[in-house]
């Protein structure tokens, strides 16, 4: 989380008057595929992820790259799915 918030700034938007952080996407349990993280993290920030691939796509492989390195697989269990500060 902290890669992807405070490197990268996809922090969240505010939406429907309400903040909204990729951390409200993700369920408590259950799998959770480094993919849909990505979506997840782009649809927080009320972006489209398949709205420019050109664009987006470098940020995506990154924090799909980041996900795997710091979660040890491109499959984890959500609860693994916490904020840190560092």
């Amino acid at each position: 989380m902290h890669c992807v918030c405070v490197d990268w700034g996809f922090c969240g938007c505010v939406k429907n008057d309400k903040p909204l952080h990729v951390d409200d996407l993700i369920p408590e349990t259950g799998e959770v595929t480094a993919d849909q993280f990505v979506e997840w993290v782009f649809l927080a920030d009320n972006m489209d992820p398949n709205s420019d691939i050109e664009i987006w796509q470098k940020h995506k492989d990154a924090i799909r790259t980041a996900f795997v390195k710091h979660l040890g697989g491109d499959v984890v269990d959500a609860s693994q799915l916490k904020w840190s500060e560092g």
